[in-house]
């Protein structure tokens, strides 16, 4: 038996109640809820015999274009009043708690006049159900996680894979529609909840067929195999080099920066030949690009330079005299991140003995850690802005598409800026960190529910077939909330909301 049919009496879909219960129509699932209890969603509940949506609808109060004090929420114990009865501050009513367009032929929940810098505003909000959702997400990590397009795991369950690398980082893909609807029961299930924690901030972990297990948490470091990841790299090897050659000039005979992607020898080095390093006949063995860059030196992995290396000598062959060898020739070899770092002096045999680090070498590794950023987890939510967004805006969608697309329509999701993909449809992508907390909902079709805000002027709304006659003030948005009887909550904004300049420039048809 289902969760769904553990909790609601099958029932007539012609009719309206079912004993004491309501039917909710805010989206495909139709519960019937009874009185005092939420829908399968936990989003809208029968409370008084009315359907209601359980959260505020959530209103931004924003900085003032000046740069003072963030307005502070509206009857809040440590709110201070001038006197003026009059809240003057810019407002954005965003589409968290709004509600949901479904069934398609209703106009958004919210169609919402302002007036900007002399131009009329309509900013139309809804709550979008994704079914084509998922997300990407950014692991700062020069750590080997699991071959490129393994299946990414949740709690047993196939939620996405493994995509290609970025400069510093590994990649995930994860959610989208074959995975929440083109698979098991169990398999929507895990990546709905996989999607709406790592949405909403929250740590969720991860296994990596063939590599690893990381905990990934939006604006946190990765928890790689149960390690703290402090660090990204510098860059690549062969940047370090370029980068930090002056460095160790005259300090040092030779440098081997190791690294998984372009280990980097400053003697062969273009940087090193520069400003005069001398050779040293020393021989890397890895597949030579060009003079100084080395491939594939080792396997990835979780040791030095996100190689599978514990002992960087292992990449090394027999030094060459007749190009410089020598005894006594020194050398560092540093990681990326500058967390591994040894050095070496050359015995009568030309081999490398280690010796104690010495001091003078020790601010040229302090430069490369202090060059390395903060390892975080960035998450991007991506979805597709399908028919019940669309027809929630205008009696004709493709109309709001070519707007989109044409810089006539500005959109946000909870308020935050999103890129746009070019080409069809409203493919946008949001990073969930720039939201309010808990901004994403679900609905168990699976599918994910996340906040969605169109702004235009008020002309081209109508010129684009957009619901003239639903055109709501703020103040009537906050005297009477909406269909659902939505509570209305007054949030400040911060630099990751829409501001008074995005405004502004909209106003000004920028």
């Amino acid at each position: 038996m289902s969760e769904l049919s553990e909790r609601f009496d099958t029932h007539d879909p012609g009719a309206k109640t079912l004993g004491e219960k309501l039917r909710c129509d805010a989206c495909p699932v139709m519960c019937y809820i009874a009185e005092g209890r939420t829908g399968a969603c936990d989003r809208y509940g029968n409370f008084g015999g009315r359907i209601v949506r359980c959260d505020p609808v959530l209103v931004l109060d924003h900085v003032e274009a000046d740069g003072g004090d963030v307005v502070p929420f509206v009857g809040g114990e440590s709110e201070s009043w001038d006197g003026n009865p009059v809240n003057t501050a810019p407002r954005f009513v965003t589409g968290i708690g709004a509600g949901t367009t479904y069934p398609d032929y209703k106009p958004a929940p919210f169609i919402v006049s302002q007036e900007v810098e002399g131009v009329d505003l309509v900013t139309v909000v809804t709550e979008g159900i994704f079914s084509y959702c998922g997300v990407k997400v950014k692991i700062d990590t020069d750590r080997h996680l699991g071959p490129e397009a393994a299946t990414v795991l949740a709690n047993g369950e196939p939620v996405g894979h493994v995509t290609t690398a970025e400069y510093g980082s590994q990649m995930l893909s994860l959610g989208g529609v074959r995975h929440l609807t083109g698979g098991s029961k169990s398999e929507g299930r895990v990546t709905c909840d996989t999607l709406l924690a790592l949405c909403n901030k929250q740590p969720v972990e991860l296994s990596i067929e063939g590599g690893s297990t990381v905990v990934v948490q939006a604006g946190a470091p990765p928890v790689i195999d149960g390690q703290v990841e402090h660090r990204m790299r510098v860059g690549c090897g062969s940047a370090a080099i370029g980068m930090f050659a002056t460095q160790w000039k005259d300090l040092v005979d030779e440098v081997v920066v190791v690294d998984d992607h372009i280990t980097g020898v400053v003697s062969e080095h273009q940087a090193g030949k520069v400003i005069g390093w001398q050779d040293t006949g020393i021989r890397v063995n890895g597949r030579k690009s060009t003079p100084g860059r080395y491939f594939k030196v080792a396997e990835p992995g979780l040791g030095w330079g996100g190689t599978t290396l514990t002992d960087p000598l292992a990449i090394l062959g027999d030094w060459n005299p007749k190009k410089g060898a020598r005894p006594g020739l020194s050398m560092l070899m540093v990681s990326t991140t500058g967390e591994q770092f040894a050095y070496y002096e050359l015995d009568g045999d030309l081999k490398p003995v280690a010796k104690p680090f010495p001091d003078r070498l020790r601010k040229s590794v302090d430069l490369i850690e202090e060059n390395c950023e903060p390892a975080l987890c960035t998450v991007m939510f991506m979805g597709g802005a399908g028919g019940s967004l669309r027809a929630g805006v205008t009696e004709n969608p493709v109309n709001l598409t070519r707007s989109v697309h044409g810089l006539q329509t500005y959109v946000t999701c909870g308020g935050a800026p999103v890129y746009i993909w070019p080409g069809g449809g409203i493919t946008l992508m949001v990073d969930v960190t720039r939201l309010p907390d808990n901004a994403f909902g679900y609905v168990p079709t699976p599918a994910l529910v996340a906040p969605i805000e169109f702004t235009l002027r008020r002309e081209d709304y109508v010129a684009l077939g957009g619901y003239e006659a639903e055109i709501r003030s703020i103040p009537d948005v906050l005297a009477k909330g909406g269909e659902y009887f939505n509570d209305r909550r007054v949030w400040p904004a911060t630099g990751g909301q829409i501001m008074p300049r995005l405004l502004s420039a909209k106003a000004n048809g920028k």
